[in-house]
């Protein structure tokens, strides 16, 4: 029975075994996808198969920023419970999987777990396997961001959220003391205030029509506003997206360590301080298994089943 990529594909994403592996397995069993994964647990490859269903929503964020090479990484790997998330052989696991994506620069995650791990002389994706096996936890490279140049970077409550910002600065200011504290306040600025974007020329054009729409709506459902004038009306919703910036882009957000400047103000200030040029690029910020639907046990159902 012949097969292709796909099927290799579909395979590994089934039991999240390497593409090798996948690809020897159907061969083996002529392209039988319930040989192939029987020949794979026979191997003690797929082992963790049936655990590849359950959700795996906690886990850590780890942002590691490798100064000497001038490479930031931010990397969510998910497990199911947080007590394994806090095991030392998952976190060595994670900082790991950072390092291989600062090495060897994978294009996306499935690339990723093809690669030799950082430290070992296997793949992520076996590596990862070998994890799921002796912990007994369903586990996932969920995502990371890869940045070249000056970063700074923070991790929250033992990985619960990663932030890594991105500037533009000489190599001499980036190891200035001064500028490694500015870049850890600004870190843990994005980590409190959680922006959208860096600052009001980032927001894309639709998102500002679409808050001037629901502006212009609650304007009209006011019975002391909608009889304005429409130049009023329309400076009304002017003087609201102004706000509306301040609130969701990095740079016009108030300084939360002090109110009396915004963030950009507190980054100018710092490279006058210094004597240099800094400026503010971008950020990432991954919160600990965001998006994902989380498992709510029933406590009585539980129970119920123990006993059962």
């Amino acid at each position: 029975m012949a097969f292709t990529a796909k099927d290799v594909q579909t395979l590994r994403e089934q039991t999240g075994v390497g593409m090798m592996d996948c690809k020897k397995a159907l061969v083996e069993s002529d392209g039988d996808f319930d040989k192939a994964i029987d020949y794979l647990r026979e191997k003690g490859l797929a082992a963790a198969t049936k655990k590849a269903g359950r959700v795996a929503a906690e886990g850590v964020v780890l942002a590691y920023n490798d100064e000497a090479k001038k490479i930031g990484v931010i990397v969510e790997v998910n497990s199911e419970t947080d007590f394994v998330a806090k095991n030392q052989v998952f976190q060595d696991f994670v900082l790991a999987v950072a390092k291989t994506v600062v090495e060897q620069n994978p294009a996306d995650v499935e690339v990723l777990k093809d690669m030799t791990l950082s430290g070992s002389d296997r793949t992520v994706a076996e590596n990862l396997q070998d994890k799921i096996l002796a912990i007994g936890e369903n586990m996932n490279i969920r995502r990371f961001t890869r940045v070249e140049g000056v970063v700074s970077t923070y991790v929250h409550m033992g990985g619960t959220v990663g932030v890594m910002v991105e500037f533009e600065t000489d190599g001499a200011t980036a190891q200035n003391n001064t500028f490694k504290f500015m870049g850890k306040d600004v870190a843990m600025q994005i980590a409190a205030m959680s922006p959208l974007y860096l600052d009001a020329a980032s927001v894309p054009a639709d998102v500002i029509e679409k808050e001037k729409a629901i502006l212009a709506v609650q304007l009209e459902e006011d019975e002391k506003m909608k009889s304005k004038p429409e130049k009023v009306k329309e400076g009304i919703i002017a003087g609201k997206v102004n706000k509306y910036f301040k609130e969701v882009c990095l740079l016009e957000q108030t300084f939360v360590k002090d109110d009396s400047m915004n963030v950009a103000k507190y980054i100018e200030n710092t490279a006058k301080e210094i004597g240099t040029a800094v400026k503010c690029v971008g950020f990432t910020r991954f919160a600990k298994g965001e998006g994902l639907q989380k498992k709510e046990d029933n406590f009585a159902d539980e129970i119920a089943k123990m006993v059962q």
